[in-house]
């Protein structure tokens, strides 16, 4: 469900920058009998770069009532509607003549991602037992990474990396859309949809016996069940809900830090160490996939469900501090020895690969956790209006501060993650194996609230009818010892 990344990555399109500058330059010549300056090719390339942004957070904006009516499974499949037509406006804008139509497909494709990665959390927090949901959110970041190695194969001057096809590499997203497509009509739909917006028992039981692998699954049931009557929280409301207001913002912050860290900029070295040859980017862009999915794959999966997800998010930001600050100091002095470019590779590496221990995919699974079922959808929304904003922000940003600062631009990154770190020491519990209750109360001193609080807050509806109910049970226990009085 992230077949996005195979043109979002700001690295492949740096690659492609050359192609793309002479396409715009060509197309601008074309339409007004100039060449354009360089501040407005700049400005081009940092819509083109950004606007992918806009997309996602239109995106994760209009997920929960999709969600909501059609259902989890259901738009991930309507939503490749939008891949299909953002790959044939970029596969066809040169042809056309019409840098507009690229950027078009730019904030189409962000729509498909932006869904994509709200609505496919959902569904995974909502199919996996408590025992794997941490290695289960891992999924997420997994497919990211096979979609940008993916990408950077397919990009190389031998397949689509050269300036006459450089464009058919966006209509290749065709394929991943068809095959989810192909697949995801045999899997069942969310059994929490399935029973509390369909009424649909016996199809959220099937469900569960395909998700859980067991036959009776009358704990699960009973435990979706007593989420009937509680209504879906609103943006608003939970934002003014105290007792989830620390949660909030560590959402906040951790998705933010997640996009500010500097890992979609950390490639943009390779072009300036690349300077023997395009033998040693090629290898180095091979060694780069491989780490990545290697990492994520057989190390953080597993890790986050031994280790935690505390010591994985702080342990990755600050072995990126570090990172960035050795690779500061290497571009900086590269041309005084001949073995700091590849001490540059190799802190390019190590800082993918910090960011692949934790902060790659677990802040997606601590929005999972944090929240109650009826504040997941709200709680979704407002982690991906943080990430789509601050990939934004990178994404116009980065060219300016890069041309400003140099090398030292990296130090910002560097600032950010060593911020994040701090924040997640002091502030963020461990939340492996916890339900979330146990969560609840380990923020519950932090947000200045008892538990029995927390639970009024969360399901007002069910309180109300139980409290109600023991009116009514008080009243006719009255009404029973005033009629054996009158006896």
């Amino acid at each position: 469900c992230s077949p996005y990344k195979l043109l979002s990555h700001i690295p492949l399109l740096s690659l492609y920058f050359q192609y793309i500058k002479r396409f715009y330059n060509e197309s601008w010549e074309r339409r007004y009998g100039r060449v354009i300056d360089e501040g407005t090719l700049t400005l081009l390339w940092s819509i083109t770069v950004s606007i992918f942004s806009i997309g996602g957070l239109v995106g994760a904006i209009i997920t929960t009532p999709i969600v909501k009516f059609f259902g989890r499974k259901h738009t991930l499949l309507i939503n490749n509607v939008f891949a299909v037509m953002a790959a044939l406006l970029m596969a066809l804008c040169q042809l056309a003549g019409s840098f507009e139509m690229l950027l078009l497909g730019r904030i189409v494709m962000g729509i498909d991602a932006g869904v994509s990665l709200s609505a496919l959390p959902i569904y995974l927090s909502e199919i996996s037992p408590k025992e794997i949901r941490g290695a289960l959110g891992q999924v997420t970041a997994i497919f990211i990474c096979i979609g940008v190695f993916t990408a950077q194969v397919l990009g190389l001057p031998e397949i689509f990396g050269n300036e006459s096809r450089w464009p058919y590499l966006f209509g290749v997203i065709v394929v991943p859309s068809l095959i989810q497509v192909g697949i995801l009509p045999f899997l069942p739909e969310s059994p929490h949809y399935l029973l509390l917006e369909k009424n649909d028992k016996s199809g959220a039981e099937k469900a569960f016996q395909t998700f859980f692998g067991k036959d009776d699954v009358s704990h699960e049931l009973e435990e979706s069940e007593a989420q009937r009557n509680v209504k879906l929280v609103s943006v608003l409301q939970l934002l003014r809900n105290r007792s989830v207001r620390w949660q909030i913002i560590t959402v906040i912050i951790t998705m933010a830090c997640y996009q500010l860290c500097g890992l979609n900029a950390v490639s943009i070295p390779f072009q300036y160490v690349a300077c023997n040859g395009s033998c040693l980017l090629l290898i180095s862009i091979y060694m780069f996939s491989y780490l990545t999915v290697f990492i994520i794959f057989h190390f953080s999966g597993l890790a986050v469900e031994r280790l935690g997800r505390r010591p994985l998010l702080i342990g990755g930001f600050g072995l990126m501090v570090i990172f960035f600050a050795v690779l500061t100091v290497s571009l900086t002095f590269q041309n005084h020895a001949y073995w700091l470019p590849y001490l540059s590779i190799f802190c390019i590496l190590a800082i993918i690969a910090s960011f692949c221990i934790g902060p790659g995919g677990i802040p997606f699974v601590l929005t999972g956790e944090f929240f109650q079922p009826s504040q997941k959808p709200a709680a979704f929304m407002i982690a991906g209006t943080v990430n789509w904003v601050s990939n934004f922000s990178v994404g116009l940003l980065f060219p300016f501060i890069q041309a400003g600062l140099l090398t030292f631009c990296f130090l910002v990154f560097a600032v950010v993650c060593l911020a994040g770190a701090t924040y997640l020491f002091f502030v963020l519990p461990e939340t492996k194996n916890k339900t979330i209750n146990e969560i609840s109360q380990a923020f519950a001193k932090r947000n200045k609230v008892t538990l029995e609080g927390q639970e009024m807050s969360q399901f007002p509806s069910e309180r109300k009818s139980s409290e109600e109910q023991e009116h009514n049970f008080s009243s006719t226990l009255e009404n029973g010892e005033t009629k054996n009085n009158i006896l």
